[in-house]
This record gives C-alpha cells, structure tokens and sequence, in this order.
C-alpha cells in the first residue's frame, strides 16, 4: 500500500513512485513476452501489450542499454521500411541449471533464448548425505572454468531435484541429510557459488516446461506425468504450477490400489508406482523371464540384471507379445489412477514425459482406455492424452522457465 501523501513533497514522491511502478510493470511485461514468444517488432509489442508505440520504444531503449535487449534483424514484409525485431539478448543474463538424478548428474548453462551453450554430465548420482552438497559446489565451480564464461555472466542457478520439495525452505524432505542443521541447503549453496539458487521439483520443472514450451502451450489446465523409476504427476492450474500447501502436491504415485501388494520405497504397500514405475516395470520382465515366460528377453535368463526398460520398450515395439502385454497393463493401471487426478483437477490435456513416454501408443492406449472407463463422461470428452514432443528437454525448459520467471518479477 503507498503511503498517505502529507506534504506537496509526498504528493509528488507518491505520484513517481506510481509511474515508477507501472514503468517496471511494462518493462517486465515485454521481457516476459519476448521470453515466452521469441523476436517481436515494437508495433507487435504494442499490440500485444495494449500500449503506444512511443512508450515501448522508451521501454525498449531503456531495455537495450541495460543489456536484456538487442535488435536480430527486421521483419519480413515488401511494404515498405521493414521494422526492426527485438529479442532477449543471447549474450548476456545466462542461467546454470543443475538437474541431479538418482542416474546423474547435469550441467547446463542457458541463454535467455533457452540454447544451450554448455554442457557437462557426469556419473555421480543424487545421494542422501551432506557430502554431496559440496560436489555439487565444486561441480558448478570446475564446470564455470570449463566453460570459459565469467562469473558475471551468470545470473541465477535452477536446481531440479526430485522428491518431496519445500521450496519456502529450501529443504527435500525426500533425501533429509541434504538439509542443514543450521541454514536451508539452498541458502547454503548460494554462499559457495556466489549466485541465487532457485529449487524446484523435478515433476514440477518437466509440467511447467510442457505448459510453456509443450503440447500444454496456451492451455490452462494441464496434468504431466512423469515416468521414470518413479512416478510423479505436475499439476498446472490457471496457467501456473500447482504446489499445495508445503509444495508437496502430485505425489500420485503414492496413492494405494493394491492394499495386498509389494511394499513401496516409501514404507507403504501397494503404491500405484509398486505397478506403473519403470522399476517396476523392469522387476516384473525379471520375475517373468525366471519364471520360464516366451519373450524376446529370455535371452537374459542368465543375467537378469541386464534387462532394462529400454529393453522391454524396444521389445514391444518389435512386436514381443508379452513386452506389449506388460506394458498395456502398466498404462491401463496408470491410466485408472490418472482417472482420479481428471475427476479432482478437470484437464484439457495430459502429456505422457520420462522414460516411459518411449512406449508411445503401448502406453497412451491402454491410459486412454482406463479413463474411458474410470471418468464421468463430461471430463474426459474434450480431454487429449498424448506423448511429450519436447524430447527429454521439458525439465530442463521448465527449470529455465522457473528461474526466468523469477527474476524477471523482481525485476
């Protein structure tokens, strides 16, 4: 609330600290738009943002000497003078993204384009200890220099986890010795890199890149279940990602469906990822293979150890009978418990992401099917279920995305 004016000083304090305020306004506007939609023209920007071409051309020059803006070119067009196309400087304002798994770890530095630039993977994987919180430091440090960039030029770093995320603490409840006794693990990995860290779920990066970047574009409502060796479900409400009350909401693999069935990492028994993970996935080919079953895949009988979900994937895709079977049952059992998100947050699309997404229609049928089924008519008869066409790069967007939006409202 601004302050009551008590003097002709105050009245025009208060006067310039509003059209201070609407300036800030404009300006986070029209790097938000060209963030979200690439190169536009100053009469394009206009348009978009209901104001007069003078006043963005102010704007834009203010933004250009900042560095946030360039000039890429001029629009296509024979009429006459062609404008000149303004984008997010591709030089400056970089994000490191640091997206750990129970696989990996990666490294990539992004421009405000969202191109990559750098690089670098390695085999460490996400741990519960303290001690990998100094990897990652030194990780970011070594990766720095590598990548010959300065300091300066990097803005923020995205930090994508997986598990339960307290994103107003800055704690994974998931992996508990990650947090200090004394500080969030965030605050403490800024003091070491110099940098704003900005923490996010990993199921939660992978929705929000759909609904920026993805088949979720310009939709509101959009469910995003993320398959690897769990299960994790992003929940887009009115166009932003739904966290829940500690930041914990879209544990859909959670929820119980076989109260007589195999006991879950997390302690309970029969969670739908005991059924529909690639894990689980992997351990039923397993026991099948050993049980003497006909498939591609008994060659591994003397190694069960080597067949992985990519195996199953391609076996299916071959035309293995049992893979196919395997993994229409696994759609069809995660295509039940997506019934029950469909019936509480009533989506226009539910995009299919992770490992698992490679099963295309072995996967998207049977889900299809099992909401069908399992769904009043009126949510699922405008309703898409589709496969990502992001390539393994919506978390990444996502991340990039979170911190963007981030910086760009303090801005």
């Amino acid at each position: 609330m601004l302050p009551t004016p008590s003097s002709e000083d105050d009245l025009l304090l208060t006067k310039q600290s509003v059209v201070d305020y609407k300036k800030n306004q404009k300006a986070r506007a029209i790097l938000g738009h060209l963030y979200q939609q690439g190169s536009r023209t100053l009469a394009q920007l206009a348009e978009t943002l209901h104001t007069s071409i003078p006043s963005i051309t102010g704007l834009v020059e203010e933004l250009l000497e900042q560095g946030w803006v360039n000039a890429v070119g001029t629009a296509s067009g024979n009429n006459g003078r062609r404008p000149v196309l303004f984008s997010l400087n591709a030089g400056e304002h970089y994000v490191l993204i640091l997206d750990s798994t129970t696989h990996d770890t990666r490294l990539m530095i992004v421009n405000p384009r969202r191109e990559v630039i750098f690089q670098r993977v390695v085999d460490t994987h996400l741990e519960n200890s303290a001690q990998f919180l100094t990897f990652l430091a030194t990780f970011v440090t070594e990766s720095l220099a590598e990548s010959g960039l300065s300091h300066d030029q990097i803005m923020a770093v995205g930090l994508t986890l997986p598990g339960l995320i307290d994103t107003r603490r800055g704690v994974n409840l998931t992996y508990p010795n990650l947090n200090l006794t004394d500080q969030p693990f965030t605050d403490w990995l800024e003091q070491q890199v110099g940098w704003p860290v900005f923490l996010i779920n990993d199921t939660k990066a992978t929705a929000l890149g759909e609904n920026r970047f993805g088949g979720g574009q310009g939709k509101n409502h959009v469910l995003s279940i993320n398959i690897d060796w769990g299960l994790g479900l992003g929940i887009i409400i009115n166009g932003e990602v739904f966290q829940g009350a500690s930041g914990f909401a879209g544990e859909l693999g959670h929820i119980q469906v076989d109260p007589n069935g195999e006991l879950c990492h997390c302690g309970k028994v029969g969670c739908l990822d005991t059924i529909t993970s690639a894990s689980s996935l992997v351990r039923h080919m397993q026991r099948a293979v050993e049980a003497g079953q006909q498939t591609r895949l008994a060659a591994f009988r003397h190694d069960l150890n080597q067949i992985n979900i990519t195996h199953i994937i391609e076996a299916a895709h071959e035309g293995d009978s049992f893979a196919i079977d395997l993994l229409h049952e696994t759609g069809y059992q995660l295509g039940k418990g997506l019934s029950i998100a469909v019936n509480l947050f009533n989506p226009e699309v539910i995009i299919i992401d992770g490992v698992l997404a490679q099963g295309s229609m072995f996967i998207t049928n049977p889900i299809r099917q099992a909401i069908n089924k399992h769904c009043l008519s009126g949510f699922r008869r405008d309703l898409i279920v589709e496969v990502t066409k992001l390539d393994g790069a919506a978390k990444w967007l996502g991340t990039h995305a979170y911190v963007m939006e981030k910086v760009l409202a303090s801005y």
